[in-house]
């Protein structure tokens, strides 16, 4: 019998484990935070926001793990990956694969610790947020939620069709060669809407709801788009939609119109609540070097500014260090730059 995981199960993987095992399938979710497996053990995840549900799951801490899995979901900060990855790498079934489904660039990395033909990537086009022990809020509209998945090379196809099945026992997933593509367009959406909301201290619908960070967020994206094609990355549709053609701008004309298509564009998305906020606010380290921090890194690499990504990088990283208040005010740390 084949073995699952979701290694990393908070707030993602546990609403991605609820609808897993909900939908017939079997599926071990593990987490270090003890009172969120007990919770889970004694009264399953509780799912609520746009949807409404408790589902009995299986959950272990990773001190209860035996033997090896076919598949392991990853779901943990990608700054974690080097321990984490080397640490799965005994869970893991000789032909197995590790399926990260986090926020940057995280594939290469994990590839040089188990090997490209183990290494997949999954991008989350939905989000959550966890509430209490075994508790979690899906803050996305159900008829949103998808997936985009690659592969690295050598993976089977075979394997590629097992993985893909698992996953659509939640919503769909959209095969695509372009994984790197993928990875960049979902780096655009989370540098401008987690960056951003993290600043403001509230959510992708105060980004795109608000006039004023909208200008903010548009040159944002444009940073990014101009980054990735200097990286020589082709930006991969978002749920049918072209990135580039939607926000991508040379004059102020369609910056403008561009700018005026960002709430409609985010409505469906405008109640998630950036995992990089939901950590500061715990008193935890955010990921902040893995996803502004990215596009910034390249820039620099690649002699293209960003000064928009660079500002997000520093407030966010001033607020961690309790140096900042988040909130709406910070919008105005941007003038200069508009």
């Amino acid at each position: 019998m084949k073995r699952y995981a979701i290694y990393g199960a908070g707030s993602l993987g546990t609403v991605l484990g609820a609808y897993i095992t909900k939908n017939g399938g079997k599926i071990d979710l593990i987490n270090r935070n003890q009172a969120h497996v007990a919770a889970l053990k004694e009264k399953g995840a509780r799912i609520t926001g746009t949807v409404d549900m408790q589902v009995p799951v299986t959950a272990l801490t990773p001190g209860e793990m035996t033997g090896k899995y076919d598949v392991i979901l990853l779901l943990t900060k990608q700054l974690q990956n080097p321990e984490v990855v080397t640490f799965l790498k005994d869970y893991l079934q000789d032909d197995g694969v590790i399926v990260t489904l986090q926020n940057g660039i995280p594939e290469p990395g994990i590839a040089a610790i188990i090997g490209e033909q183990r290494t997949m990537g999954c991008v989350v086009e939905w989000g959550a947020t966890l509430s209490a022990p075994g508790e979690c809020i899906l803050t996305s509209d159900p008829d949103s939620l998808s997936f985009q998945m690659g592969r690295m090379k050598g993976v089977p196809e075979e394997k590629f069709q097992e993985v893909k099945a698992l996953l659509e026992k939640m919503c769909p997933v959209h095969g695509e060669d372009n994984l790197t593509g993928v990875r960049w367009s979902k780096l655009l959406i989370n540098a401008t809407f987690s960056g951003l909301g993290t600043v403001m201290g509230g959510l992708f619908g105060d980004v795109s709801g608000d006039k004023k960070a909208r200008k903010v967020a548009i040159r944002c994206m444009k940073e990014c788009i101009d980054v990735g094609h200097a990286a020589g990355a082709v930006f991969a549709p978002v749920q049918g939609k072209s990135i580039e053609k939607l926000f991508y701008y040379k004059g102020s004309l369609k910056r403008a119109f561009a700018t005026l298509l960002i709430p409609i564009a985010m409505k469906k998305h405008a109640g998630i609540e950036p995992s990089m906020l939901q950590d500061l606010k715990k008193g935890k380290p955010c990921e902040i070097d893995a996803i502004n921090g990215v596009v910034c890194e390249w820039g620099r690499k690649l002699n293209v500014k960003t000064p928009i990504n660079d500002k997000i990088v520093e407030i966010v990283k001033q607020a961690q260090d309790g140096k900042i208040k988040l909130g709406r005010e910070n919008i105005a740390l941007f003038d200069e730059l508009l």
